[in-house]
């Protein structure tokens, strides 16, 4: 059973407006913020029994020689061969996967033909980091649902009361995004958001925490990579709040009923917390009015780095949002996503990347020249089984 997080808040508020008042707000230095001034909220956990899916329907195709030259046809053919297609067309691309496709295109490959590795003890210490962070503004209960609409009112639940913390206490973590940007559906969660103190105009402070095992600072290429994760949901949340949800959009790519009568308990939960609804087109109606008081980002954001160990601070970078330069990697992203280029290998001054990777013995990067052959004919191998996979 998937599990997904959904928050409602502990005690019961209005739909807001934009003429809220926020009562708390927070500076963008992280040693400033008092986490015990801001009140807990009850998070839902839900263990959907369904998984999610789309209207995609399965397209049989037949050989490649036999459907001409057609270049509207070869457009298509690569569209259902794109790693996007097979891999994420009944949900959407995460911001993890832009970031680990920056890293290495080759190893995001394997990734996805061959499996993702088992967490280290040092993932799973930063996992455990953010459950901890999350759990000192956040308090988790658990329902079952049923239906993938149930789940997904919660999951946008959990947005509209994670800005309404946001907005009246100055604070929230983990948030859950999604958006419509450059084509493709993304999804992602923000670390942390903050308001800033003695600023007239109360633009969101994006802040992502990172853990480190070693009580040293990451090199250039780590740093790049969790800056291009940050810029990727400052343009998510710049994109929601600016722009219109495209709700008939939304219901068609995840096979949605707009019109589904929400279970009892979830009706409960979304009146409990301010915002009676009925059907998930009613939570999808708070959701478009949420996002529509909520501002743009502040420009400049924030990475704080933690020694595992004990959480002490190793350092705060502090940068400016890059527009250009995001747009360029997401591009260059995409491109691999869709299919209209081959995986890409680290470049030579960053093969040190290839000292930690499961797949470094079989990648044709880090082989002689028999072993290439060899690793690019079972890669290939590997590749023709999963077009062939049933969904």
């Amino acid at each position: 059973m998937a599990l997904i997080e959904s928050a409602l808040l502990a005690v019961k508020r209005s739909s807001f407006s934009s003429s809220i008042h926020i009562s708390k707000s927070l500076s963008l230095s992280s040693s400033s913020f008092n986490v015990n001034n801001v009140r807990s909220i009850e998070s839902i956990s839900i263990h959907s029994k369904r998984r999610l899916s789309t209207c995609c329907q399965d397209v049989k195709v037949g050989d490649i020689e036999d459907l001409g030259n057609s270049v509207n046809t070869q457009k298509k053919i690569r569209k259902l061969d794109s790693l996007l297609h097979r891999f994420r067309r009944k949900r959407a691309l995460s911001v993890t996967d832009m970031v680990q496709s920056e890293w290495c295109q080759k190893q995001m490959e394997f990734i996805l033909l061959r499996g993702k590795p088992k967490a280290t003890e040092a993932m799973k210490a930063g996992t455990e980091r953010h459950a901890k962070l999350e759990a000192e503004v956040v308090q988790k209960i658990k329902i079952h649902v049923k239906e993938i609409e149930d789940s997904w009112a919660l999951k946008l639940m959990n947005f509209i009361v994670g800005a309404n913390q946001l907005l009246f206490e100055g604070l929230t973590r983990e948030l859950p995004v999604i958006g419509y940007l450059e084509g493709v559906w993304m999804v992602g969660v923000i670390d942390e958001i903050r308001l800033p103190i003695n600023e007239s105009v109360q633009s969101p402070f994006l802040v992502e925490n990172k853990t480190r095992s070693r009580d040293t600072l990451p090199a250039e290429a780590q740093k790049r990579n969790s800056k291009l994760q940050l810029m990727c949901y400052k343009y998510m949340w710049d994109n929601i709040v600016t722009s219109n949800f495209p709700a008939s959009r939304f219901y068609t790519f995840y096979g949605l009923n707009s019109h589904y009568i929400l279970s009892q308990e979830v009706q409960d939960l979304a009146a409990a917390s301010g915002f009676p609804a009925n059907t998930l087109d009613d939570i999808v109606m708070y959701y478009r009015n949420t996002c529509a008081v909520l501002p743009p980002s502040h420009n400049e954001l924030l990475i704080r780095y933690e020694f595992q160990r004990d959480h002490s601070l190793l350092g705060e970078e502090k940068f400016t949002y890059d527009p250009a330069w995001l747009m360029s990697q997401l591009r260059c992203s995409l491109e691999f996503w869709l299919g209209e280029q081959e995986a890409s290998y680290v470049s030579p001054d960053e093969r040190w990347k290839c000292r930690f990777c499961n797949f470094a013995t079989i990648c044709p990067n880090n082989s002689t020249e028999s072993e290439t052959k060899q690793a690019e004919t079972e890669l290939d191998t590997v590749s023709k089984t999963e077009i062939r996979r049933p969904s």
